[in-house]
């Protein structure tokens, strides 16, 4: 296992969560990876080693407000992402 292998972005979690309920069907699968990708990177990076420890630590106001900025995030990207696409 590399070290890589040991941490992941909360907010990678929580992205994907918000393009799940905002996703329309049309919608491809290179589409979605590229808004990801730019919601992700209007996004601060949030790094754990255990999500058990994420949600335990994790102040409910906070993950809330995490929430709510992902969401931000990716209705940002999704219109990012649509004004910018290859023709």
């Amino acid at each position: 296992m590399s070290l890589l292998d040991a941490i992941d972005n909360f907010y990678e979690r929580l992205v994907a969560e918000a393009i799940d309920e905002t996703c329309q069907a049309d919608d491809s699968q290179d589409f979605l990876a590229d808004v990801m990708c730019v919601a992700l990177n209007r996004l601060p990076t949030r790094y754990y080693r255990h999500s058990i420890d994420m949600r335990f630590y994790l102040p409910d106001q906070e993950l809330d407000d995490m929430k709510e900025k992902a969401r931000a995030a990716v209705v940002q990207a999704r219109g990012y992402v649509l004004e910018h696409q290859r023709e």
